[in-house]
């Protein structure tokens, strides 16, 4: 496993993240065969694991909290979200000192540990001065309960602004970010990524399979039903569906890409993880396995290299800087600004 410098925060982190998003309720509810997962991953050299609050309201954190008993924990880099709504309460929600201060120690109880390697912003809270969001995250690692913190999903604009204001009010700095990447979503490619490399900022990219369309199961004239989580084809009906015209153009670029693998003799799932992480501004890929079959295949992509002529391949059939359907932009960044609401009068 290959590790590399989260950033400038001095530690040092394996290139693919074991995502925790699928371990509970919304993607697999066997808290046992879910520690047997991470398990496995860790014992393949993972030592960097990315959760949050809400994953299935704690269960995911709960789950990670076992799995790291018996002094798994010291070894581990772990990584938090909080930001979206955590229950029903409204202000059990967004980037308040209120909801960070309560917020964390529900995530330290369950998760079942002192301190949190890297405690993020999940999503940008519009309803929050960021000169209060980054006061309250600077006294968390004060008092020992983080050790840094970041952002996700936040436009370069904001980041550059929330450095701004540490750096005048002398609060801790962003040093983290995490978006979206892959093959078929590469807008940040035009001006995030090369933000975050100027900052010094580690970028941890989630969703390398663009949401399972780079799962090698989206390919023309197959049949496909969608994700194999219930909870998420509940969540998204249709945002799987192949037929759907707002998703012929990803299922072009997919079926494409898959080709490109097939003939460079690799999984298409190696050909995206390989992809992601070879971007010099990318420290890690998040990996979010289900069941250990997927862990497996994302783990038979550690090693693998991609050759200039594959990768200007991969450019010719999505080009730098493009996301595919250019709606994705718009849920994938946590911004309203492309809808007509926001550009019209």
């Amino acid at each position: 496993m290959d590790y590399r410098p989260l950033g400038r925060t001095g530690v040092s982190v394996s290139q693919l993240c074991l995502g925790a998003m699928m371990f509970g309720a919304f993607g697999n509810p066997d808290h046992d065969d879910s520690v047997k997962i991470i398990h496995r991953a860790l014992d393949a050299g993972i030592n960097f694991i990315d959760t949050a609050d809400g994953y299935s309201h704690g269960e995911s954190e709960q789950i990670l909290g076992k799995a790291l008993a018996g002094g798994r924990r010291d070894n581990v880099v772990l990584a938090v979200k909080f930001g979206p709504p955590f229950d029903q309460d409204p202000n059990h929600r967004g980037a308040s000192r209120r909801w960070i201060t309560e917020g964390v120690e529900g995530s330290l109880r369950r998760l079942q540990t002192d301190w949190i390697d890297v405690y993020q912003v999940g999503v940008p809270d519009p309803n929050t001065d960021i000169d209060e969001t980054l006061s309250a995250l600077t006294d968390l690692v004060r008092a020992g309960k983080i050790r840094s913190f970041g952002a996700s999903k936040l436009p370069a604009s904001q980041i550059v602004e929330a450095q701004s204001v540490a750096d005048r009010r002398g609060h801790g700095r962003f040093r983290t970010e995490q978006p979206p990447y892959s093959m078929l979503t590469r807008a940040i490619e035009y001006d995030l990524l090369p933000t975050c490399r100027r900052h010094g900022m580690g970028v941890m990219a989630y969703s390398p399979l663009a949401g399972g369309w780079l799962s090698g199961r989206y390919r023309k004239g197959q049949e496909v039903g969608g994700p194999g989580s219930a909870a998420r084809r509940r969540r998204l009906p249709g945002a799987y569906d192949a037929g759907d015209p707002a998703n012929a153009a990803k299922l072009d670029a997919a079926d494409a890409l898959g080709a490109l693998a097939d003939e460079a003799g690799l999984t298409l799932v190696q050909m995206a993880v390989a992809f992601v992480v070879r971007h010099p501004a990318v420290a890690s890929a998040i990996i979010g396995p289900r069941t250990m079959d997927h862990l497996e295949g994302y783990l038979a992509a550690d090693g693998v290299e991609l050759s200039t002529d594959l990768l200007d391949r991969i450019d010719q059939i999505v080009p730098p800087g493009v996301t595919v359907n250019v709606a994705d932009n718009m849920w994938e960044f946590g911004t309203s600004a492309l809808t007509p609401e926001a550009r019209r009068r």
